[in-house]
């Protein structure tokens, strides 16, 4: 008899547990932590560099967790915005868990962190079922990968608590339908925002700055359909 579906459920309600836990740790500690997930080459390393940036001119003390198979490179290029920055390798795994960020903020996490940035895996599928404690959930996607990609990847869009539209930019040059794009957007997370960003000229740097730091004062994020984890 196959167990593999009775394999993963055990495997999420293990790192729900997991979540939950981090999740009332941080928050006792006074810190909110941001998901970001999205597809290789959404441009999400960049626009984060440039939010880490923005934080730090505003004396806003963040940190940021970066996770890839192989390679630090994307914690180099974000520990250029000044912010404290750890790389996290996953030596082949699609995807981090609550427990691997737990590890990876023990004993590293400076005290007065008011949030943690972590940049999930570029993947928009494994990623998207495991909850790591986040207080905000953000799915990013770039002009250049299509209008479709909401309906394409249901998980990842209907559990974003904000989903961001990225290198805005490019818009015009790749001929990118954003009235379509909104449509599949509301078609699998009926209301959440959807906020414009271009790295590039700077569009959407400071708003979502602005978006987080709500959140971390209490306001109510958005409501997903699939969400994670009750926030």
């Amino acid at each position: 008899m196959c167990r593999t579906v009775d394999l993963r459920q055990a495997v999420l309600a293990k790192n729900t547990g997991l979540a939950e836990a981090l999740r009332e740790e941080l928050t006792g500690q006074g810190v909110s932590a941001v998901n970001l997930l999205s597809s290789p080459g959404s441009g999400k390393t960049e626009l984060l560099t440039r939010v880490l940036r923005q934080a730090v001119e505003e004396g806003v003390p963040v940190a940021a967790l970066t996770a890839d198979l192989a390679t630090e490179n994307d914690a180099r290029r974000l520990a250029r915005s000044g912010a404290p920055v750890k790389q996290v390798l996953t030596g082949g795994l699609c995807h981090l868990e609550a427990d691997q960020v737990r590890g990876q903020l023990d004993g590293w996490l400076p005290e007065d962190t008011r949030v943690v940035f972590v940049e999930n895996v570029g993947n928009l599928v494994c990623p998207a079922s495991y909850d790591l404690g986040e207080t905000l959930r953000i799915v990013l996607m770039s002009v250049t990968e299509g209008e479709d990609k909401p309906v394409k990847y249901p998980t990842a869009f209907g559990s974003a608590h904000l989903v961001v539209l990225t290198k805005t930019d490019l818009a015009e040059a790749v001929d990118f339908d954003e009235a379509a794009f909104a449509a599949h957007v509301e078609q699998v997370n009926p209301g959440v925002e959807v906020l414009r960003s271009s790295a590039r000229t700077g569009e959407g740097v400071a708003e979502l700055l602005r978006r987080v730091l709500a959140v971390c004062d209490g306001a109510r994020p958005h409501q997903p359909v699939l969400a994670c984890a009750p926030h």
